[in-house]
């Protein structure tokens, strides 16, 4: 796999009928390796032992409905209150940040109300922090650790 612009971290994999799978620390499962897991991967590994988010505080993969369509969000960091604190959209390393995929976590954050919005490929990391009172968002360098929210 493509090497990603995220600090080196342990994973665990596991091969099984000639597909290779990588262990999910969130879901607790082993889930097939394709190249938006990959980074989907390392993000988690990076929420947790870089900027320290407990995985308790953790969800990802899981569906929710815009609009009467049925979406699914890569990874939602909640607050201690069950509020959200950050919405992440990983995309595979190959393809390209561009105003879809803006498009895309904004209309997920038009349901969830995240404060912070991340947007990865791996390799070019975008954060966002919102202010859903002016209706304005702030570009970031990096997204504050857990125990400064």
């Amino acid at each position: 796999m493509q090497e990603l612009n995220f600090p080196k971290f342990e994973y665990r994999f596991k091969s099984t009928e000639n597909k290779i799978s990588i262990f999910d620390v969130i879901r607790k499962k082993f889930i097939i390796l394709q190249p938006e897991e990959w980074v989907r991967q390392h993000c988690i590994h990076y929420l947790i032992n870089v900027k320290k988010f407990p995985l308790s505080l953790i969800n990802v993969e899981k569906g929710i409905t815009i609009n009467g369509l049925k979406k699914r969000y890569d990874i939602v960091i909640f607050n201690s209150d069950g509020s959200i604190h950050l919405i992440v959209e990983c995309k595979s390393y190959n393809v390209e940040i561009n105003q879809h995929t803006f498009d895309q976590i904004a209309r997920y954050n038009l349901t969830l109300d995240a404060n912070y919005l991340m947007v990865t490929n791996g390799i070019n990391h975008y954060y966002c922090q919102m202010n859903m009172q002016e209706e304005r968002y702030a570009f970031l360098k990096d997204i504050p650790e857990y125990s400064r929210v």
